[in-house]
């Protein structure tokens, strides 16, 4: 006891106590206690202080509150009444707060508010470790900073760093962004975090889910990592791969690592793969790239490329380098494949094939062929219906009849071709302007002049189902060798051992 104006002895109110008044001032182990009136009892070696309690340990922790109750045996103190606890980087205020000076450990059951330089943490129940600065921070907590406000039901917050930690499922909310995580990590004073467990970064239309999710908001920034999902929900588009960048200011993200977008065309998705997706502008302009070893496949639709170059906005897709495309049982080549779409009716309205055009149907016989400078096709239902050939046009077309008997091959030339597509088939060729033709028997046309220069059958590159499109052709071409390989290495060494 280290000063009072007045001490009494009041047994009937006070049994075994001693009333301290006035300026009572009492210290205990680096901890003092100084209040309006406090009663002091002495074989429990306990304080009981009121009115204008002030409360300090060593020169970092200060507290005022109006009554405190202190254990000098277990070295417990409970303080009720208007609390403030300030340390050099935070202050706190509750209505009850427990103090446990071996354990270093503060908590509180009834809510308190904590703010620092930053942010000011609002929670129904919490634990404060001195030694570390960590705020546990449980029930109902918000965290408000003046770009977002972060609301949890677990968050362990270091007040010397500005760090925090979510446990269960947590929301941050800003200006122009929404996440939704259960487990990360976030640094508020440097405005980046980490994201781990089923979270959702949404921004403008987009929404991108992943195993693992990075984010600057200072950059507006985003990485992810593992199972991501890009959702366009204005455009009804939606990225898929494995790692991914995102900038929000730029409108922009590019996607690797088993890239699809898929976006859905008259109920019927449309999934296009590369080894790197670029996507780029805004909602209502958006477009979308793929590059190298590009492949894509819709139920009636698929086709494989170097690239790929797609505007949302205008519906048309552009195919480069080496091209095919393959609609029903055609298969259709050129230098450049244009497709467009009507973003209306979200159906596939056209198709162009600028030089080099090159269709091929497979007969039981042979090969159908039509081949020219330029390809214009027609979709009906977005199914290939209506294909004119335009320029240098000629064809050759195994003749059947109605029992599907073949009478000939016919082998034609003329300016331009149009020819109809039913039923998977090549049906009602028309040749127009200068026309010239020949229908030979089978047996009278050699086999050599049964196919046009530049044939290629590509059959074995074409995507059958969605999951074809990413099968890498590279490496089925050097399977197929080193199969080979093995097979002459085998008949070498049966042939030397004498066997068959």
């Amino acid at each position: 006891m280290l000063h009072a104006d007045t001490s009494i002895e009041d047994d009937e109110r006070y049994p075994n106590g001693t009333v301290l008044l006035g300026d009572v001032f009492i210290e205990h182990e680096g901890f003092t206690l100084r209040s309006k009136t406090a009663v002091h009892y002495k074989l429990q070696n306990i304080i009981r202080a009121y009115g204008n309690v002030v409360l300090n340990q060593g020169d970092t922790i200060t507290q005022t509150s109006d009554y405190v109750q202190y254990n000098g045996k277990t070295k417990k103190a409970k303080s009720w009444g208007k609390v403030v606890l300030t340390d050099p980087v935070m202050t706190l205020t509750t209505d009850t707060l427990d103090f446990d000076r071996i354990k270093q450990l503060l908590f509180y059951k009834s809510g308190a508010t904590i703010k620092d330089t930053a942010n000011v943490l609002v929670s129904e129940k919490g634990n404060y470790f001195l030694q570390t600065s960590k705020f546990q921070a449980l029930s109902k907590v918000v965290l408000t900073n003046p770009d977002y406000v972060l609301e949890s039901d677990h968050l362990d917050y270091y007040t010397s760093n500005g760090q925090a930690f979510l446990y269960g499922p947590s929301t941050i909310t800003g200006e122009d962004n929404h996440i939704y995580t259960e487990s990360g990590f976030y640094d508020t004073q440097k405005n980046i975090s980490h994201f781990t467990k089923n979270s959702v970064l949404t921004y403008q239309n987009r929404s991108i889910t992943a195993d693992s999710l990075y984010y600057d908001r200072n950059l507006a920034f985003a990485s992810a990592t593992n199972n991501i999902k890009m959702l366009d929900t204005l455009n009804n588009a939606v990225i898929r791969g494995n790692y991914g960048e995102f900038y929000q200011k730029l409108d922009s993200a590019f996607v690797i690592n088993k890239a699809v977008a898929i976006t859905e065309i008259e109920k019927d998705s449309m999934y296009v793969h590369g080894d790197t997706l670029l996507v780029t502008g805004k909602p209502e302009n958006r477009i979308i790239r793929a590059y190298n070893r590009v492949k894509f496949f819709k139920s009636n639709l698929s086709g494989k490329c170097d690239s790929i170059h797609s505007n949302q906005k205008t519906g048309l897709t552009q195919m480069f380098r080496n091209p095919v495309l393959w609609s029903q049982e055609s298969q259709i080549t050129g230098d450049t494949i244009h497709l467009l779409s009507n973003s209306e009716t979200e159906q596939l309205d056209s198709l162009k094939i600028l030089r080099n055009a090159f269709v091929i149907q497979k007969d039981s016989a042979g090969y159908n062929q039509i081949k020219g400078r330029n390809i214009l096709g027609k979709f009906f239902d977005n199914d290939l219906e209506d294909v004119n050939v335009v320029g240098n046009a000629e064809s050759i077309f195994y003749v059947r009849d109605d029992e599907d008997n073949l009478n000939g091959i016919d082998k034609s030339t003329c300016s331009y071709i149009n020819f109809q597509l039913k039923d998977k088939k090549i049906k009602n060729i028309t040749y127009f302007v200068n026309p010239e033709g020949t229908i030979y028997p089978p047996s009278k046309i050699p086999k050599s002049d049964r196919i046009f220069r530049g044939f290629v059958w590509r059959d074995k590159e074409r995507p059958k189902k969605m999951e074809d499109i990413f099968i890498k052709d590279d490496d089925v071409i050097k399977v197929k060798k080193d199969e080979q390989r093995t097979v002459n290495s085998l008949e070498l060494i049966n042939k030397d051992s004498g066997q068959k």
